[in-house]
């Protein structure tokens, strides 16, 4: 099995702007990406090249008279870079998990599957020699 990292956690918080900007003076990171979320609402990525913080928060406060908070608990989902990503959905499988949302876009491939624990992840491969393009990610 080749190495497997952490690539990213998907956060609810209130503020997403205000969040990124505290933890770029606080650790040095810099916002990557930011817009709406495809699970509406707004995200702002905040890390380094290599790895980031997807800051989500299903409605700005301020912009909807129903906000009332980013959302039950702070977890979404916890992002997981592999090289074979079909390799590692066989191996989901056989765990008796079930993928779902399985995407292709540019520069990759993913899939979803939930834990025993109801934890979420996401597992995802970039296209050799594509790099990483933060701002073709949706979460």
């Amino acid at each position: 099995m080749s190495e497997t990292r952490i690539e990213h956690l998907n956060m609810n918080v209130i503020n997403p702007e205000r969040t990124a900007n505290l933890l770029g003076r606080l650790f040095g990171w810099r916002i990557r990406w930011q817009g709406p979320s495809a699970m509406g609402g707004r995200t702002v990525h905040v890390g380094t090249t290599d790895d980031y913080l997807a800051l989500y928060c299903r409605a700005v406060e301020g912009d909807d008279p129903e906000f009332d908070g980013p959302g039950p608990g702070g977890l979404n989902h916890v992002g997981v870079l592999v090289d074979d990503l079909d390799g590692t959905e066989a191996r989901v499988r056989e765990a008796g998990l079930v993928p779902f949302n399985h995407a292709d876009y540019e520069p990759g491939r993913r899939f979803y599957f939930e834990d025993p624990d109801g934890i979420e992840y996401e597992v995802v491969t970039y296209r050799a020699g594509k790099g990483r393009s933060p701002e073709a990610r949706d979460d």
